[in-house]
């Protein structure tokens, strides 16, 4: 009886480590390692020729210790923290725009007959199977000079007696191409939550004296508030690092944090000014990460 026992335990053992072990070798060996690697670099001096000076002395090569040169440089001008503020700012706006754009639209989805759901998601996630890069130059097409759009927009310009507007190269064509990105990433979540509602309560709420704004504001938008916190999280996050849709919409001064991080590494080979921009983005997106977090969870608690 013993023996069956222990058997069995050590089956047990062996089928959580063969489910949990394949995901943690990655999230070791693609996650946790890089990141040591990447704080470490940070206190680190750059090269001559780019790149990080050696910790020892190699031929003429002088001996380098550890520094935290590259963080004084970052907090001693404000025009980092402004990129900081400004890819933050950009990022938020992008959700905030997602959120309203998802929000009746996963609500339709959720409230549509079933055998036209499955359909109505196929084409949300159909951007999502064809090439990133493939949308964003469509979108330049699309915002081009010679574009329709540009040309309806500058003749309504010009009907109000204001000079014309080019799109690209411009925030506005960073937020569209942004907001076409992210927007399935708000959708689904948002669906997935709005689906699982009772009919029930809405219809108790109704023969409770409640029209349809209070039902919707009483008791879809609570129950609805773990999904929108998903994904305020699913859309902010990778918005914030964001450095294509800037360097090809964008002008040169919508550079956001993720284009000077690549500059850093690509063009400028500082790696460790590099690796110092990569840790404050990464600590103030966990921090984010830990406020949705919190309010999800104090969202749900309410729902």
């Amino acid at each position: 009886m013993s023996d069956g026992h222990e058997r069995a335990s050590r089956s047990t053992r062996l089928t959580r480590w063969l489910v949990s072990g394949p995901p943690l070798l990655f999230l070791l060996l693609l996650v946790a390692i890089p990141g040591v690697i990447m704080v470490f670099a940070s206190f680190r001096y750059p090269g001559d020729f780019g790149g990080l000076a050696p910790l020892l002395s190699t031929g003429t090569q002088a001996l380098h210790g550890f520094t935290t040169e590259t963080y004084r440089f970052f907090f001693s001008d404000f025009i980092y923290a402004e990129v900081f503020i400004k890819s933050f700012v950009m990022a938020l706006a992008t959700t905030l725009i997602c959120l309203v754009m998802a929000y009746p639209l996963a609500l339709l989805i959720a409230r549509s007959p079933k055998r036209s759901r499955n359909l109505m998601m196929l084409l949300v996630i159909l951007p999502l199977t064809s090439n990133f890069l493939i949308g964003i130059y469509a979108w330049m097409i699309l915002l081009g000079p010679q574009a329709a759009l540009n040309h309806v927009l500058n003749v309504l310009l010009g009907a109000f007696g204001v000079a014309p507007a080019r799109l690209l190269f411009s925030p506005v064509a960073v937020m569209i191409a942004m907001v076409y990105v992210y927007l399935p990433f708000m959708v689904l979540p948002l669906y997935t939550n709005l689906e699982k509602h009772d009919p029930v309560l809405l219809d108790a709420a109704q023969d409770l004296g409640a029209n349809a704004w209070q039902r919707f504001w009483r008791v879809t938008f609570p129950l609805s508030q773990p999904g929108m916190f998903a994904g305020f999280a699913l859309v902010f996050i990778p918005a914030v690092g964001m450095f294509a849709v800037p360097e090809l919409l964008g002008g040169t001064g919508d550079i956001m944090v993720g284009n000077l991080i690549k500059e850093q590494f690509l063009a400028t080979r500082d790696w460790p000014f590099g690796s110092t921009l990569s840790i404050l983005l990464t600590l103030s997106v966990l921090l984010v990460v830990w406020l949705v977090a919190k309010l999800s969870a104090r969202g749900g608690r309410h729902a």
